[in-house]
């Protein structure tokens, strides 16, 4: 399989108009979509870019418009669909389905039943958990010559895209596999069945049928499905190295600040949303100490206790901050650092002051009712007031107290939407979220060495309509650094490895291997350092110095390189799990244990002439080659890790 299917599926467009009927036996599929299964007359235009060329190929019904715009990339096996309608015609139209990609023959010339889907669990501490499933295990069994009812199908929904599922999928057969991702910080769906007795997968955003959707378009209005992603190979693996590739072309210029830079929070394991100007001095010392680059203060800088329902006017708190907010900031530059503030910008809390005065439209309603999500109100960014409420926030942070870094998080799931001001609630919440992302790209042209960090409660927020604006992905709040290692094995899957920030959080008094598992966690992606560094020993101190001095040495490389799971990917009860970089002239490989003590083998993906261990660096076990320097082998107790580096035969 190749992105030739792309191109051969460009005038399969799936669009669903209300009254217009479906025109198959389709149950809960989205097939014989009318006027989609009418659109004819295909044109075709084509534009390019530095790196790109965007195909579109425009089909016409009664003054309907329908475009499938590809967009592929030089030298790479992905590429970006996204399609649009346009009303030409005198009357409206209610649009309920608008599908981004609708791929016929995914099977290729194996049997229906024979493939095997790729589903991405995401949850809340356990983020990245793939699983590789027959169709049949899923429930799917062609029973009919043609066609069947059942589908696989998944989605997401609200404002946490990522919450069950990350808005990601992938299909395999011996033949190849296609991994795609869909880029929303909305609703999301893809589904996979039959049509005709082939295989077929549809993608595509809020629909009537599954979150409520209409959009009314118009005479002389367009609407813009939600983009999606599709990268090809032979195998699950090569197309999230392609998929590796195409994120790097996509991504905007403020995605890529802050490269190369370690950054500590005062969160997770550490000061836990409970900061003051007291306690943040020793941090900031050890933090200088240790090669940090960035001190961040997380969540509590602006309450004085409580603050869950009470957070929205963004003030500092005196009682925690005596001097001010921006004195401890100063404090962390006079220390060589860069400060940052942590910000949850979209929520207002039910009891924060300004609430009450505040007119309903600056907030999502529905039925009338302002939505209320835990304690808290979310800002509809579609209103210019909020808008410039958001800025001169933003702008006091960054311009008054001085913070070089925001940790933008969202901690609520507000559900399908808002209705006020839009045709459904799913609707207005799409138009929400691409308000919120104009907004950013204005912060980031406004602030140009701003980092931005995108969080939704960790990683319930990891998609690509953030990624390509937001510089890091904080990927998951897992308090236990085991269970970390898990997702950051993993993680390289859903984001690219130079935006996934891992934490590395050695609590108080930590051993020698608690903190040597916590760097390897962390030093082949982002370092989100943390943890109670100013109390452990000298010893401790220095291992996790060596730990940010290596990152920085080898992160060059590491940012043009490609993962690899040597083991496969790893699952919350692996014995050992396994993750590599493949770089120019050498593979680095994160190995850990968490079964019995035991000889660990490691299949490299092509021949090594040397391997060694680099982290750490006083190591007594050391690796050797079993087979013609294609097999690794190290001796490893339980609750380890090691940072192998093992140079290519080139």
């Amino acid at each position: 399989m190749d992105k030739s299917i792309i191109y051969k599926n460009a005038s399969s467009i799936a669009l669903q108009v209300a009254g217009m009927g479906q025109s198959d036996h389709h149950g809960r599929k989205h097939t014989g979509t009318v006027p989609g299964s009418l659109l004819g007359n295909a044109k075709t235009k084509k534009s390019s870019g530095d790196s790109f060329e965007i195909d579109e190929f425009q089909l016409e019904w009664n003054g309907i418009t329908a475009s499938s715009l590809i967009q592929s990339y030089n030298g790479i096996d992905a590429v970006r669909v996204q399609t649009k309608v346009s009303n030409g015609s005198e009357n409206t139209h209610a649009i309920e389905h608008l599908g981004t990609c609708f791929l016929r023959n995914i099977n290729g010339e194996a049997e229906r039943g024979n493939g095997f889907v790729w589903l991405p669990h995401n949850t809340w501490c356990g983020e990245a958990q793939w699983q590789r499933h027959s169709i049949k295990e899923l429930g799917y069994t062609p029973v009919n010559p043609g066609f069947s009812l059942k589908r696989i199908a998944i989605g997401g929904a609200g404002g946490w895209p990522a919450c069950e599922y990350l808005p990601m999928g992938a299909y395999e057969t011996d033949e190849g596999c296609v991994l795609w991702q869909i880029e929303t910080s909305s609703a999301w769906n893809w589904e996979i069945s039959d049509l005709d007795g082939e295989l077929y997968l549809s993608v595509f955003g809020p629909d009537y049928d599954t979150n409520g959707f209409v959009k009314k378009l118009l005479p002389g209005d367009v609407f813009e499905s939600v983009p999606c992603a599709f990268a090809f190979g032979k195998s699950f693996q090569d197309c999230v190295r392609q998929m590796t590739l195409y994120r790097r072309a996509l991504i905007n210029d403020s995605a890529k600040r802050g490269r190369g830079k370690v950054f500590f929070n005062d969160y997770m394991n550490c000061l836990m949303g409970d900061p003051t100007e007291e306690n943040e001095i020793p941090l900031i010392d050890v933090a200088a100490k240790t090669g940090c680059d960035y001190f961040i203060i997380d969540a509590g800088w602006y309450a004085d206790g409580e603050w869950w329902d009470g957070v929205g006017e963004w003030l500092p708190s005196s009682a925690r901050f005596p001097s001010g907010i921006a004195h401890t900031l100063a404090k962390i530059r006079e220390a060589g650092l860069i400060p940052g503030l942590w910000l949850e910008i979209e929520v207002m809390g039910i009891n924060c002051p300004l609430a009450a005065n505040l007119p309903d439209d600056w907030f999502f309603q529905r039925f009338g009712h302002r939505a209320i999500d835990h304690g808290r109100y979310q800002l509809d960014f579609r209103n210019q007031d909020v808008r410039a409420f958001a800025d001169n926030v933003v702008d006091r942070l960054v311009d008054e107290y001085g913070a070089g870094y925001i940790k933008i998080d969202f901690n609520i799931n507000i559900g399908q939407g808002t209705d006020f001001n839009a045709d459904s609630a799913a609707l207005g919440l799409l138009e929400h979220t691409r308000a919120y992302h104009e907004w950013l790209k204005e912060v980031q042209a406004r602030h140009p060495d701003l980092v931005i960090e995108n969080c939704g409660s960790g990683g319930m927020r990891m998609e690509y309509a953030m990624l390509d604006i937001c510089a890091l992905q904080s990927v998951s709040d897992q308090e236990d650094y085991l269970k970390t290692s898990i997702i950051a094995a993993n993680c390289a899957t859903a984001a690219l490895p130079e935006q996934t920030a891992i934490w590395s959080y050695p609590k108080a008094g930590a051993g020698r291997e608690d903190i040597i598992l916590n760097m390897v966690n962390a030093i082949l992606l982002r370092i989100h350092q943390s943890g109670r560094i100013d109390q452990l020993d000298e010893a401790g101190v220095a291992l996790v110095s060596e730990g940010i001095a290596l990152h920085k040495e080898i992160a060059p490389e590491l940012e043009k390189g490609l993962p690899f799971w040597p083991m496969g990917l790893a699952t919350m009860d692996s014995e050992t799990a396994c993750f590599g970089m493949s770089c120019e002239n050498a593979m680095y490989i994160a190995v850990w244990r968490f079964g019995p003590t035991s000889d660990v083998v490691i299949e490299l993906p092509e021949r090594g002439s040397t391997v060694k261990v680099i982290y750490p660096r006083k190591e007594s076990s050391e690796p050797y080659f079993s087979d013609s320097g294609t097999q690794v082998v190290i001796r490893m107790e339980s609750k380890t890790a090691r940072l192998l580096k093992v140079d290519s035969v080139r």
